[in-house]
């Protein structure tokens, strides 16, 4: 093992309920910001503030890949950064959550719909970016904690699961709320002001999840350096981690796919179906199957293995979008059903994901003798940016592409053909990404069942005789 830094396990109150409820509170806080954004930002700058998708596209690119940067960075400074009383990553939760909400609020003030072009432009530029920097201060931290909570295999797929009933909360609240209230009465027109001030209400509801978080959860493994451990190390053990490398393509297939779906809805129910009450339910069905699945994860895990269990999900997921864009329905009700079958494949990945990437910290740890909880969770997070960048990107450029047009009115009705290729875009995306992500984990994926709990035996014994030797 390196010998400039030693893993302990803390002798403190043990994991238990509070733990997993705190940290489902964080991913709460966390969508009560990402999804705001991920959902309704895109729809607010084409019809609030007058922009078109090509523009919102660029903007998407060139902030994410900025920001995606930020995400490593990050990771190595809370790598880096003192081991305080109560551990390393709550104290930048505590600190870095005020500027992240502040943040949320600025991306979303109607009134810059008055201001010109240019200044529109750069306002979205300057927001967006500074929103995306700050959040990543904020979810490194909070992500790079859950393995040191717990060492255990078991109470690291608990709190994984408890992360996505956070996250499929989070999302489904504001996903079923915001259309409640972002329309004039009973038009299709937009209200800027009134999506403002639900933004405001989030941005309050984020504070207090965040706050329940840091006072709910404990560190238990800590790592205490006494050098920083130089970048051309870190960055060559990384490369032998063929699990992050693999873990990061699959996360980036599957967060464009789940970025893609997310902005597609909103336009397909806003011009295909025309219902925004389907708009709501279909964004909650979304994240709702993660909820569903959530008591079965630990079982799942146990009895077949993490890989074993996302491959077999993905696959049915596939195909139900398959049927659907070959269908090619135009009943709402039928669309919900299908949609909802399609995400138990997406959900099971989302209910385990972060689990998956614990185990990836592991492996590194086995692997290379060092433990980087901070940077190799950036590595993750900076590929969904990517992600998220060629998502927004993406839809954006296919928005112009197909013909959509923007307006600030309301009053534009879409051409049949256009709201057509919407439809396929919404149920292709998915179809392709599923079946992608499935063959990727089946072929290249290292971390079975067996490896998996190998590692997590090599590891508790090595942190139990650390733990030993600085007691006596």
């Amino acid at each position: 093992m390196d010998k400039t830094q030693k893993t302990i396990l803390v002798a403190a109150n043990p994991f238990g309920i509070k733990d997993k409820i705190g940290y489902m509170f964080g991913d709460i806080g966390n969508n009560f910001s990402f999804n705001v954004v991920n959902s309704f930002l895109m729809i607010f700058y084409t019809n609030v503030l007058g922009l078109t998708g090509a523009q919102v596209g660029v903007l998407f690119i060139i902030a994410r890949f900025v920001d995606a940067f930020a995400d490593i960075t990050v990771g190595r400074l809370v790598d880096n950064s003192k081991l305080h009383k109560i551990g390393r990553f709550k104290p930048w939760i505590n600190r870095m959550k005020y500027p992240l909400l502040i943040a949320l609020v600025l991306l979303f003030v109607p009134i810059v719909k008055d201001w010109a072009l240019g200044a529109r432009l750069a306002y979205v530029f300057i927001t967006y970016l500074a929103w995306g920097i700050f959040y990543s201060s904020v979810n490194i931290p909070y992500g790079s904690m859950a393995s040191a909570i717990s060492s255990s295999p078991n109470d690291k797929t608990s709190l994984s699961t408890f992360r996505a009933m956070g996250s499929a909360l989070g999302s489904a609240i504001t996903s079923y709320i915001i259309p409640m209230f972002m329309y004039v009465g009973a038009s299709q027109k937009i209200s800027g002001n009134r999506f403002f001030w639900v933004v405001v209400a989030c941005a309050i509801l984020g504070y207090i999840c965040y706050e329940l978080t840091t006072h709910l959860t404990t560190e238990r493994v800590r790592t205490e350096k006494s050098e920083k451990v130089p970048m051309g190390r870190l960055v060559k053990g990384m490369l032998e981690n063929k699990a992050l490398i693999i873990l990061v393509l699959v996360d980036l297939i599957l967060v464009v796919n789940q970025n893609l779906s997310g902005t597609l809805i909103s336009y397909l129910f806003n011009d295909y179906f025309q219902n925004k009450t389907a708009m709501s339910l279909a964004l909650i069905v979304n994240f709702a199957t993660v909820l569903l699945l959530a008591p079965f994860s630990n079982w799942m895990t146990q009895r077949f293995g993490r890989k074993e269990s996302t491959v077999t999900a993905l696959i049915f997921g596939a195909i139900m979008y398959a049927i659907l864009m070959v269908v090619h329905t135009h009943s709402a009700s039928f669309y919900l059903i299908m949609l909802f079958l399609g995400s138990l494949g997406a959900g099971v990945f989302n209910l385990m994901v972060w689990a998956f990437i614990t185990d990836v910290i592991d492996n590194h740890e086995v692997l290379t003798g060092v433990r980087e909880d901070g940077i190799v969770y950036g590595v993750n997070s900076f590929a969904r940016k990517v992600a998220q960048a060629i998502a927004g990107g993406f839809g954006g450029f296919m928005l112009t592409f197909i013909g959509y047009v923007s307006s600030t009115s309301g009053g534009v009705r879409q051409t049949t053909q256009v709201i057509d290729r919407i439809y396929m875009l919404a149920t292709g995306v998915p179809t392709a990404c599923l079946a992608l992500a499935a063959l990727v984990l089946i072929f290249l994926y290292p971390l079975n069942k067996k490896r998996v709990m190998a590692n997590a035996a090599k590891l508790e014994k090595i942190h139990t005789e650390n733990t030993e030797a600085e007691e006596k």
